[in-house]
């Protein structure tokens, strides 16, 4: 599969939010609208995700930010019913086109979910397994001292990777499993409120881990902490019901500090406010 092939049947957005023209971007959804069986849950999403930036999306509970982002990389499918409309291009390519492999778009786009959900192995094989399954012939110690190094947990331990992973702690076993996404060197990494079961000395290292990565990742995040989106995200999204569908949307994207300092959009200055939600 090749996923800078260029795009056929290219859908025309009709408003994009998010980066000035000619700036980078790693993910564009155009005109994006997806389906649980006939509900449509997220309505005409246009949005540009910038290249190795950090993108908050934020907006009150069932507005769809966890289903627009499990979209990037296709893990709505995983959902029986689930269908879209619209494209999401990356590397050139719409990722939902019928010759892209799912699979390799996972592989490209990793994913860490809200609960830590390491695997009833050993610390080591949690980072190894992933790049195992995906070919890898390097050296695999190397490979795991890496990711486990780039996801801050290295020191923590180097000494007892033969260990299980389900005797870390939260915190720690979050970390892990962002080595183990980092183990198949994803482009981007999606979040899906990754500290919002954590204390707020774990939460404060997953954030400071988010700012380290960036240099090397593109990093999307949704969370429900507006202090978290203002400290650790680059740009923010702004999702809300529409009032005629109960579908989720875009309504704002720009940088964060004009997010939480001048929206544009009373029902943004309203949320970050803290007057609704």
């Amino acid at each position: 599969m090749n996923l800078s092939a260029p795009i056929t049947n290219s859908i025309a957005p009709t408003q994009t939010y998010g980066i000035e023209s000619g700036e980078p971007y790693a993910i564009e959804a155009r005109n994006l609208s997806i389906y649980y069986g006939d509900f449509r849950a997220v309505t005409d999403v246009n949005i540009k995700i910038p290249e190795k930036q950090i993108t908050a999306i934020i907006g009150p509970s069932g507005c769809g930010k966890s289903t627009l982002i499990r979209a990037f990389n296709r893990m709505n499918e995983l959902v029986p019913n689930t269908h879209i409309e619209g494209e999401i291009v990356f590397d050139g390519r719409n990722l939902y086109d019928r010759a892209v492999d799912p699979v390799e778009v996972r592989y490209r786009i990793g994913m860490v979910f809200q609960k830590p959900n390491p695997f009833p192995k050993s610390i080591y094989e949690n980072v190894a397994w992933a790049a195992r399954i995906h070919g890898y012939k390097g050296s695999m110690d190397e490979l795991v001292e890496t990711a486990l190094k780039r996801a801050a947990l290295w020191d923590e331990v180097k000494d007892i990777l033969k260990q299980s992973a389900l005797s870390l702690s939260g915190g720690q076993q979050q970390r892990l499993c962002i080595a183990r996404a980092l183990a198949i060197q994803p482009e981007v990494i999606l979040m899906d409120e990754p500290a919002s079961a954590l204390d707020p000395i774990a939460t404060l290292k997953i954030e400071e881990l988010m700012h380290s990565l960036k240099e090397n990742y593109t990093i999307v995040i949704v969370t429900h902490n507006m202090q978290q989106a203002a400290r650790a995200s680059d740009f923010t999204a702004m999702m809300m019901l529409t009032d005629n569908t109960r579908s989720g949307t875009v309504i704002e994207f720009d940088k964060t500090n004009t997010i939480f300092t001048r929206p544009s959009d009373k029902r943004t200055e309203d949320y970050v406010t803290g007057r609704f939600g």
